[in-house]
This record gives structure tokens, C-alpha cells and sequence, in this order.
């Protein structure tokens, strides 16, 4: 949805003397796949200014007045404390929504409790549900904007930003540029049931990195547009400037893709003699929970390349950047 009138533009969004870019005009964030590399570089500069301004303890309030519904379907600690505290930190009121307990537990539809939210008055809705494509559908049933913050194995459009921020200051810190072009990123782990890689793919393709993703051969989609397959990790490692280690998702598998955890480890978790092999010395993130001694060690976990802690930083910039632009858009 578009209109004529100016809306102001992100902190950091244009170069000095370039033309200004188009003001951002889309009421809702349910995927990356929607978003041109133009477009998620806009959200990653403007968090990045809003983390400049949080250290300079200056942080503006664009949300002031607005009320933001958090709408959790799923359990979730990262993802809703952070998106609670950027809401917050913007100057907007929350509603804080589980379904334990709630209509939806006594047979009210998604749609119906989200409409209802909605009445309270709420600007903005974060929704997390483990059904995929629950935030595209509902976008017909509301005016508020909505940010999907997790959709069952389809997209987690605000865990890839903070990914791709990440990797962003990583490689401008080791001297090589901030810019992912022409880097290569291994997702390793379970992208069957992920919606952190399907979201990182797209990002990272967007940014123009290559993407590499690696795991056991029944823990791999048949096709993942964009992405390069390998079932040796040791293999892509040698490729790599980054690596992001997937959390194995037991609770959405059905049955045995693995023999054992202990399997797993020594075939694809991560090891500091793994990565030293490599002779790559990549970056290493995971989106967390971490399982050290499954995916990763606790070498690699509290190592020198780790940027684990980095993502949970950035998370609350990320988030404040993608709600303050879509509150812009909607007033």
C-alpha cells in the first residue's frame, strides 16, 4: 500500500549526495523473500543507527503513543523478551499475548483472537505460530501491521536480519569489508525444519554471498532454491568466511533422522579441531538455543570467531529497526 504523502526515511539509508531512496511503503514484514537486498539493507543500517544512538543514550521515541500486540502462539524466549524491549525502548505500550490459557485454548479461531488484539486498539502485531504462512493469511483479516517473528518451518524474517547484521560488523571488524558480497556462508544443522535457513538463504542471496548448507542427508530439503548442498562438513568448511550452526529441532521431527546426538556431534557439530582443519578460520553464530556437545562445542561456543552473544545484542536493535519502519509506513 502506497500513498502520496513523504514519509521520512531511515537513519543511515542514504549516502551523502546520492538521490534519497523510496520511503519504505510496506505495512508488513512476513518474510525476506518479499524484500530486495535495497530494502534489507535499509532495516540493517537502521539498526545500527538506533545502536549508536542506544550507546549515546539517546534514543529517539517513534513509537510514542503507539501500543504493540505480541502475539506468541509458540514458546519463545529470545525472540519475545526482545521484541518486548524494543517496543519499549521505542516508547510504545505492549500487549502481550499465549495461547496457554487463552480463546484460542477454548476453540476461538487465530484470526478471531487476532481481530480481537486488534480492537484493543493495537498499531502493530508481532505473531509467532508454528504453522507455516499464519502471517501471510492474516493480512487479509487486519489493518495493523504485521511482523512475523516465526512461522513453523517457513520464514523467522527478524533472526536472519540480526544473522546478516552480525556477520555484517564481523567482517568490517577483521578489516575485509562490511559488505556479504562474494562471501560464503555454510548453514549447517537441520534445514528440513528450519525457518531460520529459508530466511537466511534469502537474505544472504539477496546481500549477494554464496550459501552453502550442510547437515545429514535426511535432515536436507529435496530443493532449496539459492543454496549449494553438502553432507561434508568438513568439505564446506573449507569454503567458508562464516558458518551458522542450526539448532537441532527434535520437537518438530518425526522420527529418527540421525542415529544418535552423539552421532551427529562427530559427524556435524562444531569443533575448534574442526574448525582449525578447515584452515578457513570462519565466523561462527548460531541463532540459540545452543545444545553444546550436539551442535557445537563449548570451545567453539565461547570462542574468539563465536559472535553467539553478538546476535543476542543485536536482536533488540533489529527488532526496534523493523518496528519503528513499520509504524513509518503505516501512519
Amino acid at each position: 500500500m502506497t500513498d502520496a504523502s513523504p514519509k521520512p526515511h531511515a537513519p543511515g539509508s542514504d549516502a551523502p549526495g546520492s538521490p534519497p531512496k523510496p520511503p519504505w511503503d510496506r505495512r508488513h514484514l512476513v518474510g525476506l523473500a518479499d524484500l530486495n537486498g535495497d530494502e534489507i539493507t535499509e532495516l540493517l543500517d537502521r539498526a545500527v543507527e538506533f545502536r549508536r544512538l542506544a550507546d549515546e543514550r539517546a534514543l529517539p521515541s517513534p513509537l510514542a503513543g503507539a501500543t504493540v500486540g505480541n502475539l506468541f502462539f509458540e514458546n519463545s524466549t529470545r525472540t519475545r523478551n526482545s521484541f518486548r524491549l524494543a517496543a519499549k525502548r521505542l516508547g510504545a505500550e505492549t500487549v502481550e499475548f499465549t495461547e496457554v490459557g487463552s480463546s484460542v485454548a477454548k476453540g476461538e479461531t487465530v484470526a478471531d483472537t487476532v481481530r480481537t488484539i486488534e480492537a484493543l486498539g493495537v498499531d502493530l502485531m508481532v505473531i509467532r505460530h508454528g504453522s507455516p504462512g499464519v502471517p501471510h493469511r492474516l493480512r487479509e483479516f487486519v489493518t495493523s501491521g504485521l511482523l512475523n517473528a516465526g512461522d513453523g518451518t517457513h520464514e523467522h524474517p527478524t533472526q536472519a536480519l540480526i544473522d546478516l547484521l552480525s556477520l555484517r560488523d564481523a567482517f568490517s571488524q577483521e578489516g575485509t569489508g562490511e559488505s556479504l558480497a562474494g562471501k560464503t556462508v555454510t548453514v549447517v544443522g537441520d534445514i528440513l525444519h528450519s525457518r531460520v535457513a529459508r530466511s537466511n538463504i534469502h537474505g544472504l542471496r539477496a546481500l549477494g554471498a554464496r550459501v552453502l548448507v550442510c547437515g545429514p542427508s535426511t535432515l536436507l530439503p529435496r530443493q532449496l532454491p539459492g543454496a549449494e548442498f553438502f553432507t561434508d562438513l568438513d568439505a564446506a568448511l573449507a569454503q567458508s568466511d562464516a558458518v551458522n550452526l542450526l539448532r537441532v529441532q527434535f520437537e518438530r521431527q518425526r522420527g529418527a533422522f540421525f542415529p544418535s546426538p552423539a552421532e551427529y556431534y562427530r559427524l556435524f557439530g562444531m569443533t575448534q579441531t574442526r574448525l582449525t582443519r578447515s584452515g578457513r578460520d570462519p565466523w561462527v553464530l548460531a541463532p540459540g538455543p545452543i545444545n553444546r556437545g550436539i551442535e557445537l562445542s563449548s570451545e567453539v561456543a565461547d570462542g574468539p570467531r563465536s559472535l553467539i552473544l553478538k546476535q543476542v545484542a543485536n536482536g533488540v536493535f533489529i527488532r526496534m529497526a523493523c518496528l519503528a519502519t513499520l509504524m513509518e509506513a503505516r501512519r
